[in-house]
């Protein structure tokens, strides 16, 4: 991964409470695991910010390095990384993604 795309990616991260990293966009997610992890963040009313690695192959590559977890989306609050949608379900479903933004001083509903 270049040093410009870890930048990015660090700089990405960083800028927004909630990040997720996804394939297309809130309104049209390109995969079924973008538009649950969509799902899950619209229902727990958070507001989020969203990078289409669709849109950039260094990104979409690069973010794989960065948090050395293979698939995408990737759900980044506060600047961590949490996880992917499979995690993101079952962390959602016990209220620790709940929990977890409470934690981190995020609003939502």
């Amino acid at each position: 991964m270049s040093d410009d795309v870890q930048a990015r990616i660090a700089t990405a991260v960083n800028s927004a409470d909630v990040l997720l990293f996804m394939k297309g966009t809130p309104l049209f997610p390109q995969c079924g695991f973008s538009s649950r992890a969509i799902a899950i963040l619209e229902h727990l009313g958070v507001e989020y910010a969203t990078i289409d690695v669709l849109q950039d192959p260094g990104i979409r590559q690069g973010i794989k390095e960065f948090s050395d977890w293979p698939t995408i989306p990737q759900l980044y609050v506060k600047g961590e990384f949490v996880g992917g949608s499979d995690i993101m379900m079952e962390m959602y479903e016990a209220g620790e993604l709940a929990e977890l933004l409470e934690e981190k001083g995020v609003p939502h509903a």
